[in-house]
């Protein structure tokens, strides 16, 4: 026997048809218009209108309608409303009698709240003629409501999913450009503002470079944008770091690493990015007598610092690409990057990461 109109079991392939792609990728009015619909399709009513909430400025803002012009709505009288609101505090299905243009409608406020979040409200209207809503009508109601608050819900969450694949791209797509081309072009720079003439070898490795820069960037432009790959590495910081201290020994490289600190697995390609990205710039920008790289533990955190006594007091105050890649791609993490000046002449990068939780222990039976 199929389920009722109003009965929870109705409302569950609304669910489905909300959650499809063509339901997340649709247009914020079409959604919202197409929740409207459904809910006097399945609540057997005669015009809906979906409000969504403003608990800062306690206001409810309608976004979506069916039945009903939506630009008749925008403003809605407070009498209208303050049914809506005692539907979203109590969490139940209210039906109210009101008065609308001379006639008086049975308006029914249906609450959009899920996991303790208040989305918005539903305002349907129903011939009074047909009398109050039964008990299961408004168990009903309120189970619709619910199911649109998921699949709205859902919505979000995936679009700011897809929000953050997309920057995700872009940063990676602006790391290898800043890596790979910038740093090659920037050693090309380098032999052409040198004092004298350029020898035929250093000719042929600027034209090389300037090849190689090109290709990497045709590479970079033509990658398709298919999510983020997860970064192999084939080493860990403590091998970077040892390796640094080798390459950079005429920069007095030091290091600091406390005992059992350790970095954690998913979060050594954020690291090593920040120190290599730390390192070069001092290299790069500054004339460090002394580089001290540091790693130890800051309460729930492991924390890694790059300090370089090499700034001079005409030196700029801001900080490369390199670093402000680092940074955003840091708050994927929970992590967080900090860079500046410490004065007279030093310049500091500091990576705080998550240290993530150990799993209790288990007590045997």
């Amino acid at each position: 026997m199929p389920p009722s109109a109003t009965s929870p079991l109705a409302a569950l392939p609304l669910l489905v048809t909300m959650l499809g792609e063509d339901e997340i990728a649709s247009p914020d009015a079409a959604f919202h218009d197409r929740l409207a619909e459904a809910v006097c399709r399945l609540g057997s009513m005669r015009r809906a209108a979906v409000f969504l909430t403003d608990d800062v400025r306690r206001r409810l803002t309608a976004v979506g309608a069916h039945g009903v012009e939506l630009d008749l709505l925008r403003t809605t009288p407070a009498r209208v409303l303050a049914p809506a609101w005692r539907a979203l505090e109590d969490d139940r299905v209210i039906e109210e009698p009101i008065a609308l243009a001379g006639e008086t409608a049975s308006l029914t406020c249906i609450p959009l709240s899920a996991a303790g979040q208040h989305h918005g409200v539903v305002l349907a209207e129903r011939d009074a003629a047909t009398g109050p809503l039964s008990d299961a009508e408004r168990e009903g109601l309120w189970t619709l409501g619910k199911v649109c608050a998921l699949a709205a819900s859902a919505r979000a969450a995936t679009r700011q999913q897809e929000r953050a694949r997309h920057l995700g791209d872009r940063l990676d797509l602006a790391r290898d450009v800043h890596e790979r081309v910038v740093q090659r072009l920037f050693g090309v720079t380098l032999a052409l503002g040198a004092p004298g003439d350029l020898t035929g070898p250093q000719r042929e490795r600027c034209a090389d470079a300037l090849t190689a820069a090109t290709a990497e960037l045709r590479t970079a432009i033509q990658r398709p944008l298919t999510g983020r790959p997860a970064r192999e590495l084939r080493t860990t910081l403590r091998e970077e770091v040892a390796r640094l201290v080798d390459e950079h020994a005429d920069a007095n490289l030091t290091v600091a690493w406390a005992p059992d600190v350790e970095i954690p697995p998913t979060l050594e390609p954020l690291a090593q990015t920040v120190v290599l990205e730390a390192v070069r710039n001092a290299r790069k920008h500054a004339r460090p007598s002394s580089i001290a790289i540091a790693v130890e533990r800051d309460g729930d955190a492991v924390a890694i610092g790059i300090v370089n006594d090499g700034v001079g007091p005409g030196a700029p105050a801001g900080a490369g690409v390199g670093l402000r890649l680092a940074a955003f791609e840091a708050l994927e993490f929970g992590a967080a990057v900090d860079f500046g000046r410490t004065p007279p002449d030093r310049w500091h990068v500091r990576l705080m990461l998550p240290v993530p939780a150990a799993p209790a222990p288990t007590v045997p039976a």
